[in-house]
């Protein structure tokens, strides 16, 4: 399999974004009988992509990390970089509740010619902060590859503690966080004692973190609407907040179709069923596909968005 990958040939980072400003947490595709579908992961990195990502996010939440096994990770990787991996940052998940697992994961995504890694706190173990920064150092350690944090204690069940966050920011190879704690105020104090670059972690506080000194953002409902969000962070960049803010109203329809019940994995893939991006909304479990209702709500918050024309209607 080694023999498959290349040499990592990352698009130039932008001064304070090292990974871009706009990256996705893609869905990792699967065929009807469970198995990873790679052709489909290969054109939904080339279509997110060409809507507007400058980076896409591997194997994390969304990606059904849990239920992906280190073959798959590493050829979901390999594929995407082949693909997209010189027009964007891909940056691969190595999360685990053990830190020699997380470890193993972070060489093999080097290997397939990862850019980055996201490093979650070790779940489940609630591990002490200096636990989490013994398995985060562990982890950075294990490769040259640029490292982002990932504050999501909802799933975690520890926070990172500003302290702890600190204290890894002062490794070479921490340059970023995705910040998912829904704390603006403590965000905006790291964001100014940590210079790392801060991207915001839910697609609803994604202009609340700009505001507060982040870059980006890495996105769930950027599965849809990926022009919408580089849109605001040009409209960001140019200092036309209005219009950056009216941007993201019109997105947030969206928002909440793919974010709102708490599953988004689930509510993203029938998103992309929905729009003809994947042929189906496959799942492993304990996750179950969408049912109708909840399809039918999803198809109702991506019109209203202007994401799907309405029965009928016409595309202008």
């Amino acid at each position: 399999m080694a023999g498959r990958y290349r040499e990592p040939m990352p698009p130039v980072a932008r001064p304070g974004r090292p990974f871009g400003s706009v990256l996705t947490a893609m869905v990792t595709p699967m065929r009807t009988d469970g198995t990873l579908d790679l052709d489909a992961a290969v054109a939904l990195a080339r279509h997110l992509v060409e809507q507007g990502n400058d980076g896409l996010v591997l194997n994390g939440t969304t990606g059904e990390a849990p239920t992906t096994h280190a073959p798959e990770k590493a050829e979901l990787v390999a594929a995407v970089v082949e693909a997209v991996g010189d027009r964007a940052w891909v940056v691969a998940g190595a999360g685990s509740n053990d830190t020699l697992h997380a470890v193993r994961m972070a060489e093999q995504a080097a290997a397939a010619g990862a850019h980055g890694l996201l490093v979650v706190a070790p779940y489940y173990s609630r591990p002490s902060q200096d636990g989490v920064v013994a398995h985060v150092t562990a982890v950075a350690d294990a490769t040259d590859l640029p490292v982002m944090l990932y504050d999501v204690p909802g799933r975690t069940g520890v926070r990172l503690a500003p302290a702890t966050v600190e204290r890894l920011a002062a490794h070479d190879r921490v340059v970023a966080m995705k910040d998912a704690a829904g704390d603006a105020f403590t965000a905006a104090q790291l964001v100014a004692t940590t210079g790392l670059a801060w991207y915001a972690g839910d697609d609803g506080a994604y202009l609340t973190v700009l505001a507060h000194g982040g870059v980006g953002i890495v996105s769930v409902v950027g599965h849809v609407a990926s022009a919408g969000l580089a849109e605001i962070a040009r409209a960001w960049d140019a200092g036309d907040h209005a219009r950056a803010l009216e941007a993201f109203r019109r997105v947030v329809p969206a928002v909440v179709a793919l974010n709102g019940a708490g599953f988004q994995a689930v509510a993203a893939k029938a998103a992309l069923e929905v729009l003809g991006l994947l042929g189906n909304r496959a799942l492993r479990l304990p996750l179950v596909p969408a049912s109708e209702e909840e399809v039918d709500a999803i198809r109702a918050g991506l019109r209203a968005a202007g994401l799907l024309v309405p029965e009928g209607a016409h595309a202008p």
